[in-house]
């Protein structure tokens, strides 16, 4: 159980359930009535979501190897790193779920047919790494690259189902099935940002203490929140756009947001509005969660009124 929690399993069934939505819920509904072409067996995909669960896993753990002295700080009773599991097991379980996932992705992207892709898996790999060991103590730099990392997992389905197989005759639709997953990907990096935002505002005690230099560290908490308040705006604003220019066709997409993502949104901003605890800005770092979420299950809705 310390292992599941270390690698933390919740989030990495997260990003399991989105790779299988944009499989099973965007993709193959769409392939008879469509001219959408797909690349990869079942068994391929499920390499591709093992290989991605694998590399998000040891940058969890990565995090949490050099995270000890702030966690001690913010969340002493959630530390597991030299309490729960020592140290070097934690490096040896980063190696070995990183050469997994690496030696998978070069495995898969031989398959397809695009070796080059394999160094995608590379860069992802090292990037959590270096946010872990270097940027996450910088201004803004280590917030933006993990909030990437978290939009990359979902393009990297566009890459590997969508762009192999294009050609002249189906150029259109793939292009088409890859901008919404660019759509979705562009979600999830504003609230993942915003939420790493609201994140360094509840663990600022730990982060000072660790000589980090988050934003509500450089210019203060209550300039720090208002421009977490700013960038929340954004997928609010953003996800309104989105209904009105795409869907304001279908009911069933319009009643969905309004309840599950725009209404949250205008709720969190208002929290964040108020906010002054270490409570406050846990709870709407949660609400982030469920936003996000729903935002991802949003997908399930394609088959049902598109088709």
């Amino acid at each position: 159980m310390h292992i599941l929690n270390l690698i933390r399993w919740k989030n990495l069934l997260l990003i399991a359930l989105v790779q299988l939505l944009i499989k099973y819920a965007l993709f193959e509904p769409f392939l008879e009535t469509t001219n959408l072409t797909i690349t990869l067996n079942g068994f391929g995909f499920g390499l591709l979501v093992f290989s991605t669960l694998c590399i998000a896993a040891a940058g969890n753990i990565i995090n949490d190897i050099y995270d000890v002295e702030t966690d001690l700080v913010n969340k002493p009773s959630k530390v597991i790193v030299g309490s729960k599991i020592s140290e070097k097991t934690a490096n040896i379980l980063f190696i070995t779920f990183n050469v997994i996932g690496v030696l998978i992705g070069f495995y898969l992207s031989n398959l397809v047919g695009r070796s080059g892709f394999f160094a995608l898996f590379v860069i992802i790999s090292a990037l959590l790494y270096v946010y872990a060991s270097y940027l996450k103590p910088t201004l803004l730099i280590g917030n933006i690259i993990i909030s990437v990392l978290v939009a990359l997992s979902i393009l990297i389905v566009g890459v590997f189902e969508l762009i192999p197989v294009i050609t002249e005759q189906n150029k259109a639709t793939q292009l088409t099935f890859f901008k919404i997953l660019l759509d979705y990907a562009l979600f999830a990096f504003l609230i993942n940002l915003v939420r790493e935002l609201i994140k360094d505002l509840e663990d600022v005690d730990g982060d000072y203490k660790a000589g980090m230099n988050t934003l509500p560290i450089a210019i203060g908490r209550d300039r720090a929140a208002k421009i977490a308040l700013v960038v929340t705006l954004v997928p609010l604003l953003g996800s309104i756009y989105y209904v009105v220019t795409y869907l304001f066709k279908y009911e069933l997409f319009i009643g969905y947001f309004l309840i599950f993502i725009i209404a949250p949104l205008i709720y969190i901003a208002i929290r964040i509005f108020s906010a002054k605890s270490k409570k406050d800005y846990s709870h709407i770092s949660n609400m982030f969660k469920l936003v996000m979420l729903f935002g991802m299950l949003s997908l399930l809705l394609y088959p049902i009124v598109l088709k």
